[in-house]
């Protein structure tokens, strides 16, 4: 079943997804950090060093939000190119402007563009990361072709996360936590009653784990395999093309 953000609009998933981060750009770090009280930072280390062991010279961050994998990328890769896209304008001016701080804007180019339909050529990047972005494709199967794609041969795709944790006693705490605490948090903060409940709600429906690998699989991605982070609330899939 397909989970869109706000079930009384007739709008398609992808139209829904951005309004959704355009509502909640201007306080999305700070829910973010809060709510993972900071883990997702070592997560998105962890998932670029896997992304960069190729030395990948062009780099394609795909759902690059307000930028903070992007520029991640930046500090700890040697990649002459990196693109950061995304859907949601909003969430790219906060990643421009973060970019301009740290004086990196001459090393990361954002773009707003559809995970769906890239404005790239055939065999272009070396490497492609997803953060926290695949579940919200309006089309999963067809947005890992589409970065299969632009993806040079032996290029590398590094998709980093959520899941569900197989341990009962963490599964029942992180399920609270995640249902309860998270929607009622984001929606004191983000004025957005719907953004917060679509987030759990979209992490229940990814078919994470061994599903998630096979798909990648059946869409042509080789050497594919799993890491799981922190009892299984998150993981890192990687392949190559």
């Amino acid at each position: 079943m397909e989970v869109r953000p706000y079930a009384d609009s007739d709008k398609s998933k992808r139209e829904q997804v951005e309004e959704m981060f355009d509502n909640i750009a201007p306080k999305y770090d700070l829910l973010n950090h809060s709510l993972t009280v900071g883990i997702d930072k070592i997560w998105r280390r962890k998932a670029i060093k896997i992304a960069s062991r190729n030395n990948p010279q062009k780099l394609l961050d795909i759902a690059a939000g307000t930028g903070d994998f992007t520029i991640l990328e930046a500090k700890r890769t040697a990649a002459k190119e990196i693109i950061g896209i995304d859907i949601s304008q909003n969430m790219l001016n906060v990643a421009i402007e973060k970019a301009k701080k740290q004086n990196l804007e001459n090393r990361i180019k954002f773009m707003k563009a559809d995970s769906l339909d890239m404005p790239f050529s055939d065999n272009y990047f070396d490497a492609v990361t997803v953060g926290f972005g695949v579940r919200n494709f309006a089309d999963i199967p067809a947005g890992l072709r589409e970065i299969h794609r632009v993806l040079k041969p032996s290029g590398r795709l590094v998709v980093l996360e959520l899941s569900e944790p197989s341990n009962p006693l963490i599964k029942g705490l992180y399920g609270f936590y995640f249902h309860k605490v998270l929607p009622m948090a984001g929606r004191l903060v983000s004025k957005d009653r719907s953004a917060y409940t679509y987030l759990p709600n979209s992490v229940d429906n990814f078919p994470y784990g061994q599903r998630f690998v096979d798909i990648m699989t059946e869409c042509g991605f080789k050497n594919t395999k799993l890491k799981w982070l922190s009892l299984g609330i998150a993981a890192i899939y990687w392949g190559e093309k």
